[in-house]
């Protein structure tokens, strides 16, 4: 005897198909689930749809950001170096390399501008504009200057340096990301597999739907099934993840 389908069964089995795919959409991508699931609901209630596309599409996302911030330090060391082997003073120096690349945030390196002209704490400045995420290279000529401050140390050749080290591991942070294109695409596939398990019992004529829901040993598997599938996507994320942080990323 066949076995039917509860009142409402499908929308159930479709509603659960598409809270594992919300989950699996979530936790796959390469930036963390909260910061998924707050660009999807945001903080704010958008004035109008326009508006909610916009800040659900067009956000920078905190990867991003960082990859930016990244690029930022490593041309404002360039710069930096430019300028001091030419021989201009350290802070005319700071402030021209600053105006001349174009960081994610433009504000955020105002006050180091205004304390390299009036000869303010240069070192507190680039620290205070460091991001939590991307700003190693603000951190470590941060450090430069307090040192080159403090016992008169050679300023060009301590950002030489760091502008050496942070080209090396920009270069090792892409092959990482390089290498993990597999893990995440393993993840993608790991989270499609409940639907396209659903779609090939039903081309084969078969009603799954009607099993899952029909009877507590359905709903149990069907349970089970979407927590092993969400437990398998967030482990492969936190894998992925733990792998492109770099050790001592943030020398603070």
């Amino acid at each position: 005897m066949a076995v039917m389908t509860p009142p409402g069964g499908l929308a159930l089995g479709v509603a659960a198909v598409l809270a594992a795919a919300l989950a699996a959409w979530v936790w796959a991508g390469p930036v963390s689930g909260a910061t998924r699931l707050a660009s999807l609901t945001g903080t704010r209630r958008p004035r109008n749809l326009r508006r909610f596309w916009a800040a659900l599409v067009l956000r920078p996302r905190p990867g991003a950001t960082a990859a930016a911030w990244r690029a930022a330090s490593i041309e404002l060391c360039q710069s930096l170096a430019a300028e001091l082997s030419a021989g201009r003073p350290p802070g005319d120096a700071l402030a021209r390399a600053v105006s001349s690349i174009s960081p994610p945030d433009p504000v955020a390196l105002a006050p180091v501008v205004v304390a390299a002209r009036d000869g303010g704490d240069v070192a507190a400045a680039l620290l205070s504009a460091a991001p939590a995420r991307g700003g190693e290279g603000l951190v470590r000529l941060a450090a430069c200057w307090r040192v080159s401050v403090t016992v008169g140390g050679g300023l060009t050749a301590l950002v030489e340096r760091v502008c050496a080290s942070l080209r090396e591991e920009q270069a090792h942070r892409e092959e990482v990301t390089a290498q993990l294109s597999g893990p995440r695409a393993t993840a993608r596939m790991l989270a499609g597999l409940p639907v396209l398990g659903l779609l090939m019992g039903a081309g084969l004529g078969m009603n799954p739907l009607a099993f899952l829901l029909g009877g507590p040993a359905g709903l149990a598997c069907l349970v089970v099934g979407l927590a092993l599938d969400a437990a398998g996507v967030w482990w492969t994320h936190r894998l992925v993840t733990r792998a492109e942080e770099l050790p001592g990323s943030d020398p603070r």
